[in-house]
């Protein structure tokens, strides 16, 4: 049998009452209306659940019967509703966002305490994800947006440009002649160099522009994260070629740093999102915010 909720709450507001007129004005609708959802439920039943006259509404021992069962059930839908709808409301509110180690401890939290001065209703979860789980999970919906340098084409995947950074190279700051705002490709042959996993996908794309300018790179140690590349090469284990986006975690480091030209090699810091899911309010403020945010202190560091 298909019973509706409606017809449930008409019973329980009649049996409250006793009159089908207050029980009517409880559920804004006419007597005439409370009237056929009872019918109805009645004719469903099989059976009264009220014996009424002109003066008198008053339960059937079966609909005394039903009467705790049907308000249990609305209790309980109730309580549901208001659950769901709370968290509904809640996650609208909440936004999760993926990003590398790096970027998530360097460049993020400052961006997201600055941003909750203007939006402190809205809840930003930062995940630092490495390697291509950033993707995977915006993919499968377990994020709602990822900041990173994504080198792999990606159908599903909507693609928003946060800043247009460079490749730099960085050394142990421990040479007067080192420190120069730009180095030559070709003026790496030769130097010591320290490299990311082969498999890193910036590593990479590092590689292959290290292969046309023809400095080929047998490097003395590889690692697995860029905050760790850059600690060893303030201790003297070599140097790097590295994204200039990662800068501020440079600026704690005993290092130099200096832009790649001839040719100068840009990449992309972006935000991906997934093609036809509408992000949670807030999500767009959030991105033009981290768009200017990036901008303000990559526009003066002179090197990017």
């Amino acid at each position: 049998m298909d019973f509706t909720s409606r017809q449930f709450r008409a019973f329980s507001l009649v049996a409250q009452h006793r009159s089908f007129s207050r029980a009517a004005e409880a559920l804004y609708i006419t007597p005439s209306g409370l009237s056929v959802l009872i019918r109805e439920l009645e004719t469903q039943l099989g059976f009264r659940l009220f014996d009424r006259t002109t003066r008198h509404v008053g339960l059937t021992s079966s609909g005394s019967e039903l009467l705790g069962v049907v308000r249990e059930s609305l209790e309980k839908f109730d309580a549901a509703v208001s659950r769901v709808g709370q968290s509904a409301a809640e996650a609208s509110l909440s936004l999760s966002v993926g990003a590398p180690p790096l970027v998530a401890a360097n460049i993020l939290p400052e961006a997201i305490k600055e941003f909750r001065s203007n939006r402190p209703d809205l809840r930003i979860r930062l995940f630092d994800v490495g390697g291509e789980a950033l993707t995977r999970l915006v993919e499968e919906g377990k994020l709602d947006m990822s900041v990173g340098a994504f080198f792999k084409p990606a159908p599903g995947l909507r693609r928003t440009p946060l800043f247009r950074f460079s490749l730099m190279v960085i050394r142990p700051d421990n040479d007067l002649a080192l420190r120069r705002t730009s180095t030559t490709w070709s003026a790496l042959k030769g130097e010591p160099l320290v490299s990311l996993a082969p498999g890193n996908l910036v590593q990479q794309f590092i590689d292959r522009h290290l292969a046309r300018a023809g400095v080929f790179v047998h490097p003395r140690a590889v690692f697995n994260y860029l905050e760790t590349m850059i600690a060893m090469v303030e201790a003297g284990e070599g140097n790097a070629v590295i994204p200039s986006f990662v800068l501020p975690a440079c600026r704690n480091r005993k290092v130099v740093m200096s832009r790649l030209i001839n040719p100068i090699v840009n990449l992309d810091l972006c935000r991906i999102s997934l093609r036809g899911k509408k992000l949670p309010p807030g999500a767009d403020d959030f991105t033009s915010f981290l768009r200017t945010y990036i901008a303000r202190w990559a526009g003066s560091a002179g090197i990017l």
